[in-house]
């Protein structure tokens, strides 16, 4: 069963009350799955987010202060030219220039 669905959150709260170290094993095993379970062409990129996020995480004194500081990175990255904001602008933008000269088309003749 994928990990997203079978998610039950009373029972990883109580983890984390009870339990840190457990709580971080598990969540750090899960997160592990997750990125492994992607194709290989996204793994690079997901593992960089992952990096960013436990940074977050340990230069913030409070889980509030962390929670904040990662809403503020996702909002940067959704309202970024490349981020959500962009990909959806995108079917309104016209098209770039093209730098290169055309290219040249050969006629085909038909041989009869």
């Amino acid at each position: 069963m994928n990990a997203v669905y079978a998610f039950d959150f009373d029972q990883w709260a109580d983890l984390a009350r009870s339990n840190v170290d457990e709580f971080e094993r598990r969540r750090v095993r899960v997160i592990e799955q997750f990125i492994d379970s992607c194709p290989s062409s996204r793994r690079r990129r997901l593992r960089g987010l992952q990096f960013q996020v436990d940074a977050e995480r340990r230069r913030a004194r409070t889980p509030l202060q962390a929670c904040l500081r990662l809403s503020s990175l996702m909002w940067d990255a959704a309202l970024a030219d490349d981020g959500l904001r962009g990909v959806l602008a995108a079917p309104t933008r016209r098209p770039a220039r093209q730098t290169s000269p055309p290219a040249r088309v050969i006629p085909f003749r038909r041989r009869d």
